[in-house]
């Protein structure tokens, strides 16, 4: 970690102005010369790994960059410092621009026949304090971590289970790692460059003194005394937190590290000097000496970037910012980029068919309820009201870039069709009203379906506003009721939450490769059925198992594509979920493929005119490279 030095020269350092390096090779950067003239840093020759990752950014059409500067960026809450995880993208695996899989950290990999996975480290590469990043990383977390009991008492993450076996891990040497199953497991390697990574590895050297096996009980208890923790696995899952980038103490192999204790609306984060990437011309990644992210209201993104406020923007825009922005651009000194949206709809209303009361969890277990509500939706005007008609009206289905695309899917039950949506709820049994003119349930109560939502996207309740609309006209009532996200998604979770809206499936491109986990009841994550996933995630012991024909098919379709050998028939079992899917109307989706505004500095290299803007895959701003951004001198 660094030093008390160092972490002072930081603060110093942001707080200047100016801040550049000439790019040349192995030339140190203007930020860390000063400590490496007082000998706390060692040369940046002897910090980059003997076989760094070299860039080649002529052959991908970027310009060769120069080190300095300080980005600013903007996120809503002080939580999402963990965006600095998604946009770094330092991961084992990564994917590049064409989505296809290559080595990052590691720096090389061997699959054999996705049964055997033989991971290759650098040698020499270090942690952000200088410490070398080995084998003894990935033994301690799948020894001391993933398999202890008080440390994660649900076992190691999901992904590394193929039908319930654990792979065999070795480490043969300091720079090499080795899963191994008798069965396949082909979504390992994608897992690995998710937005956010697993992190099958730790430093070790800094959560050892916090371990119970590693540290004597009355040092131990010192150290707990002082953090106010009951136990050392508490303490410990306090420090070891990754994904969550709160903790400046924690080492990271990330291309900026947090430089701020304690923060509330701005952080800073620092260029870790012994990032593994570098240019051609032997400059060391990342350009961009420092990154700002200050947190703001949700309301004041678009204002803020329209005043210049920011270098790089997306979150948090939404298309109905995008008239602001470009009228801000003559004097922001920016360019509003129009990025494709990669998620399976922009909009989608999940019916939460494990929701709490049983009267209304068979009702909406009824395709021909949900079908019906799909079926009485005016797209068409939600898409010209919202996105000017820019974007595709239809249900939620994979994009067109995907090969499990049918255009019969997209407009599955998603055509305007009253007759046939009250046809479908008099079919049912609903065809008794009350004096307003909404049906009634089989127990006298009103059709009244309450939609939550997360209250931090204006266009969500804008298309609820026309919905509720639509269903009066097919004699449901829709009452719409805006919650702060992490309240949300607790009731979800909890069975609470009658009906609730997010977006699609985060990745709508997947090929034959990807994990169709998603497609199936595996995850809690998808509103529909949280208590279906609770069951998968935690192998039986929190929420139901699956009692929908549906639902049951699409849990031995994934099944089954986990122990498929070849491409081909990974991809007959993807078609046949994604049109389970599309059959059942299990989320009813609005539109999707709506632009995505990316502010961007004009000042600001190597950002892409063109891309798309996509959790899963490609973390955001991730798959495009962050580190290769710079700024014009």
């Amino acid at each position: 970690m660094l030093n008390a030095r160092i972490f002072a020269f930081v603060v110093a350092a942001v707080s200047a102005v100016g801040l550049t390096a000439q790019a040349q090779d192995y030339q140190e950067s203007a930020f860390w010369q000063q400590e490496v003239d007082a000998g706390n840093l060692p040369p940046v020759a002897k910090r980059i790994p003997d076989a760094p990752k070299v860039v080649d950014l002529e052959l991908r059409n970027r310009e060769t960059g120069q080190q300095g500067g300080t980005l600013r960026t903007m996120v809503t809450r002080a939580k999402d410092v963990r965006q600095m995880v998604v946009y770094g993208y330092a991961r084992l695996v990564g994917y590049n621009e064409r989505y296809e899989l290559e080595a990052d950290i590691l720096r090389d990999y061997e699959n054999e026949d996705d049964k055997k996975f033989t991971l290759h480290l650098r040698p020499g590469h270090m942690w952000s304090d200088g410490h070398p990043f080995t084998s003894e990383d990935f033994r301690y977390w799948w020894e001391d971590v993933a398999n202890n009991e008080l440390l994660q008492p649900s076992g190691p993450v999901d992904f590394l289970r193929v039908e319930g076996e654990l792979p065999k891990v070795s480490f043969p040497d300091a720079h090499t790692v080795i899963y191994e199953w008798s069965k396949p497991n082909p979504q390992f390697l994608q897992s690995l460059a998710e937005a956010r990574p697993p992190f099958i590895y730790r430093p070790a050297h800094l959560l050892k003194p916090y371990h119970a096996d590693y540290t004597d009980e009355e040092t131990l208890s010192e150290r707990l005394y002082e953090a106010r923790v009951r136990s050392w696995a508490a303490l410990h899952n306090r420090l070891d937190n990754m994904y969550k980038f709160d903790n400046p103490d924690l080492a990271t192999l990330q291309p900026w590290m947090l430089a701020t204790k304690d923060g509330k609306s701005r952080f800073l984060f620092v260029r870790n000097p012994y990032y593994h990437r570098v240019d051609k011309n032997g400059v060391q990644l990342p350009y961009v000496d420092v990154v700002e992210m200050q947190v703001v209201a949700p309301g004041l993104v678009a204002a803020k970037a329209n005043a210049g406020e920011v270098d790089l923007q997306a979150r948090g825009l939404d298309f109905k910012d995008t008239a602001i922005l470009k009228k801000g651009e003559a004097t922001g000194g920016y360019t509003t980029k129009l990025w494709s949206n990669g998620t399976a709809s922009q909009i989608a209303i999940y019916p939460n068919l494990n929701y709490n009361d049983n009267m209304w969890r068979d009702t909406m277990r009824d395709v021909r309820f949900r079908r019906a509500l799909s079926l009485a939706i005016n797209r068409k005007i939600i898409n010209k009201s919202l996105y000017f008609g820019l974007a595709n009206s239809g249900g939620m289905t994979v994009l067109p870039i995907s090969p499990f695309f049918r255009e019969e899917n997209r407009n599955a039950w998603a055509i305007r069709d009253l007759e046939k949506a009250n046809a479908l709820l008099d079919e049912m049994g609903l065809d008794q009203r009350d004096q307003d003119g909404y049906r009634l349930l089989p127990d006298g109560r009103p059709a009244w379906i309450v939609v939550e939502t997360a209250g931090e996207r204006q266009e969500v309740e804008n298309a609820l506003q026309i919905i509720i609309d639509n269903w009066a006209e097919i004699g449901v009532k829709l009452i719409m009721r805006p919650l702060e996200r992490d309240i949300l998604r607790n009731r979800v979770y909890a069975g609470e939450t009658m009906a609730s809206t997010w977006f699609g499936w985060d990745n709508g491109l997947p090929q034959t490769y990807t994990s169709p986990g998603y497609l199936a009841p595996w995850d809690q994550a998808f509103q529909s059925w949280p208590k279906w996933g609770q069951y998968h995630q935690t192998h039986g012991e929190v929420g139901e198992p699956p009692d929908m024909v549906a639902a049951i098919q699409l849990n031995d379709l994934a099944h089954k594509w986990t122990r498929a050998y070849g491409a081909v028939e990974r991809g007959v079992i993807w078609q046949e979920m994604v049109d389970i899917h599309a059959d059942n109307v299990f989320a009813i989706g609005l539109l999707n493929g709506a632009p995505q505004p990316v502010v961007v500095s004009n000042q600001l290299r190597n950002v892409p005119d063109k891309a798309i803007w996509a959790w899963s895959p490609g973390s955001h701003f991730g798959v495009h490279r962050p580190d290769e951004f710079f700024f014009e001198q």
